[in-house]
């Protein structure tokens, strides 16, 4: 018997379909039997789904004689279902990856409640991903499970079957199936809802909800608008064959007469001239079901009474009210929009603070080079008064010592109008206009190992909605750039020609990795979660600008399980996803993604697996094995392509593929000595001032101007960076290492 049920209705879907099934049946959870229903669909779902069935043993498939309609389409499969938790998927939607893992994972620690309840986003034919706005509802705080009375604000969510996971037996037991007619959700949701002995919530999109360009069938004009009737009627039986519910008689009421004046509101969905007539149906329903202690508000006033011009005045009297007040709350924003740009000019005139310096990060919290460099400036310059421009959600994140700035506030604009010293590695933004005497910094985020500035003209992909006039009028604000090596420095001045002066002395970030010690990183260990005897690998793939997701380009379960049980696997997916590689973690599987230092993460792993990202280059500080994983090589080069062939020069084994990379771990040639070989070269190349003193180098030239005295730099062959937690097996016998055929540029290109 499996875990769970997916029930699919389609009809008049074959557009989406594929996509809905596939979502279903590449779950990583793959327990489960999807219960396709062909609701005699007039276009290709049904061969579609044989198609399917065919396929993968787990689709079951099911052809309707006749057309019936959602409600009975999803009876049918119901009656089929022999999991023990039944979820429903309109054939247009599609479930999330990872979803049905993470309600497994939820189900289990909440002891499979009757009922468990997930969120959804709103997925836009334009691309834009909305996630439901009542999402607070479902945090999973206090306890679980629990009943429709300890929580009642679920009933505000939206009233559909898809956000739900139903134990079968409940559903069963309780004899639930859907009526036929539109709105078939509302006799199903809230009686399920209001019956569940135990109910609990998962705080995670489940479902991607499609918002079609032409709309739903809801939206459709149609009599069949007039089934919200009886389908109310079949709620309120419910209540009538269960006098313990009667306590929620007045919440059904309002939201029953809610629904009725929306569905008449709403343009385009009742026939022209038939408004009159359901107004008048809403106000028999409002009579007949009236319940004492009922909310009352405008627009219930008006179903009460049914009156269709009354209502129609009042409407309009409404939307003028509320157009008003908007267009007087956009007034206020223009208007404090327009004085804060004058407070900005009137800052911009008086004379700079020699004191002051302000930091920012794209990422917006308090790391990356900014972050190094504002530890710096406060240690070495106690005289300067730092600020960090953060979000709310970032605020934690600065340290005590640092004045915080809230972007858009007064504080923020005076900041910037005054302060001599600005650090960024990214852009202030065009409404920032940097001043005659003002320092600017740019650090940039790390080694340029893909292309970027002036090389994306010919990378339409990557470059998407780059501005590279914009691009190239703020670089030439800049007045320092901050550079790690030769390389780096070559090509910043190529891709971004400006007259900036390279700061070639090092990436402050790195400078962590030379000062800290085994106990910070038994400690990081710890605070990850990692065994004490375990080998940590961590894996961290950059962006794809061919995916609109992190691509998970190696099968996790498959490579932990080749390499053993003494392995942990530590997943980061690129920032700018906002989402993890998967969401199956815990044992041996740890997702990092939303650790702010990816600094402390590097500390912690024993090995790297990475790709084109410049993350190898911060790493290799450390001296411990690095593995590049280039498995589409071919399809990246000509998205986005790179300043040089990583594979001609690697800091480490090869791999072109997962068994290939499974190989190099199983033999021990991620840690051989060819791999040291190759790391020690690639480290003498991209590490050249990596000593932990770059940050106290790039304070003390931009502070002091070109008579500073800088600290020397000790070379890799001089440094001993603290090292790994476990030690590495034994290596295998020496290789030698082809030297590359001539001379390697120090930024070639492809």
């Amino acid at each position: 018997m499996p875990r769970f049920s997916v029930i699919v209705p389609a009809y008049k879907v074959q557009a989406y379909l594929a996509e809905c099934l596939t979502s279903v049946l590449e779950q990583s959870y793959p327990d489960l039997e999807l219960i396709a229903v062909d609701d005699c669909s007039p276009d290709a779902c049904g061969s579609l789904i044989d198609e399917f069935a065919a396929r993968d043993a787990r689709v079951r498939p099911l052809h309707l004689p006749e057309n019936a309609g959602l409600g009975p389409a999803r009876n049918a499969g119901l009656e089929q279902a022999r999991g023990d938790y039944v979820l429903f998927l309109d054939g247009d939607d599609t479930l999330a990856p990872d979803a049905l893992q993470d309600i497994a994972d939820r189900l289990a620690a909440t002891g499979g409640p009757d009922v468990l309840v997930f969120d959804y986003a709103r997925t836009y034919w334009t691309g834009r991903t909305v996630r439901n706005r009542l999402s607070g509802l479902l945090t999973e705080e206090g306890p679980a499970p629990f009943r429709l009375d300890d929580r009642p604000g679920l009933l505000s969510l939206l009233m559909v079957v898809w956000n739900k996971a139903y134990r079968r037996e409940f559903v069963e037991r309780e004899g639930f199936t859907f009526p036929p007619g539109y709105y078939e959700d509302t006799p199903w949701t809230f009686p399920v809802l209001l019956t569940a002995g135990t109910i609990a919530t998962l705080d995670r999109v489940c479902v991607h909800y499609r918002q079609r360009r032409q709309g739903s069938i809801l939206g459709s004009t149609s009599r069949r608008h007039f089934d919200v009737f009886d389908q109310y009627d079949r709620v309120f039986a419910h209540l009538d064959a269960h006098p313990g519910l009667d306590r929620w008689r007045p919440v059904l009421f309002g939201r029953m007469v809610d629904h009725l004046a929306t569905v008449f509101a709403r343009r385009g969905r009742l026939p022209r001239g038939s408004h009159g007539e359901f107004l008048r149906l809403a106000r028999d329903h409002y009579r007949r079901h009236r319940t004492p202690g009922a909310p009352l508000r405008p627009r219930h006033l008006l179903v009460r009474f049914g009156a269709h011009r009354t209502f129609r005045l009042l409407s309009l009297a409404s939307r003028l009210v509320h157009g008003t007040r908007r267009l007087a709350a956009g007034a206020g924003r223009r208007a404090a929009g327009v004085a804060l740009r004058a407070h900005y000019r009137l800052q911009s005139r008086l004379p700079l603070r020699d004191d002051r310096a302000v930091f920012a990060t794209a990422e917006g919290g308090y790391t990356c080079n900014p972050a190094a460099l504002e530890s710096a400036f406060r240690r070495l310059f106690p005289r300067i008064r730092t600020a960090w421009i953060a979000r709310p959600e970032h605020r934690h994140t600065v340290p005590a010592a640092t004045r915080r700035l809230r972007p858009g506030t007064a504080a923020y604009w005076t900041a910037l109008a005054r302060s001599r010293y600005l650090v960024h590695n990214a852009d202030f933004g065009p409404e920032v206009v940097k001043r005659r005497g003002q320092i600017l910094v740019q650090t940039r985020r790390g080694t340029p190992l893909k292309r970027m500035g002036l090389d994306l003209r010919d990378r339409p992909a990557a470059a998407r909605d780059t501005d590279l006039a914009r691009m190239l009028r703020s670089a030439d604000t800049w007045d320092y750039v901050v550079s790690g090596n030769r390389h780096s420095s070559l090509v910043w001045e190529r891709v971004f020609p400006s007259r900036f002066t390279t700061l070639e002395y090092g990436l402050p970030r790195n400078d962590v990795f030379a000062r800290a010690t085994s106990a910070d990183v038994t400690r990081l260990r710890e605070t990850l979660g990692i065994p004490a005897d375990a080998v940590a690998v961590l894996y961290a793939p950059t962006g794809r600008d061919y995916h609109r997701g992190p691509r998970p380009g190696l099968d996790l379960e498959r490579f932990l399980s080749r390499l053993g049980p003494r392995f942990v696997l530590l997943t980061r997916a690129h920032p700018a996803y906002g989402e993890p590689l998967t969401r199956a973690t815990g044992g041996r599987l740890i997702d990092v993604s939303g650790r702010t230092s990816v600094e402390s993460v590097c500390l912690a792993a024993d090995a790297l697996i990475t790709d084109f990202s410049s993350l190898m280059v911060d790493y290799a500080n450390l001296d411990r094995p690095i593995v590049v994983y280039a498995d589409d090589w071919e399809a990246y080069e000509a998205a986005r392509g790179t300043c040089f062939d990583v594979r001609s020069f690697p800091p480490g084994a090869v791999a072109h593929s997962e068994d290939e990379l499974i190989d190099i771990f199983t033999t021990g040639h991620w840690c051989g000595s060819r791999s040291a070989r190759l790391r020690a070269a690639f480290r003498e190349r991209f590490c050249p001032c990596d000593d932990g003193r770059a940050a106290e180098r790039i304070a003390r030239r931009v502070v002091l101007g070109e008579s500073a005295v800088l600290p020397s730099v000790i070379p890799p062959s001089g440094r001993h960076p603290v090292p790994s937690a476990t030690a590495p097996p034994t290596p295998v016998a020496p290789a030698a290492v082809p030297a590359p055929a001539g001379a390697v540029p120090a930024a070639g290109r492809l």
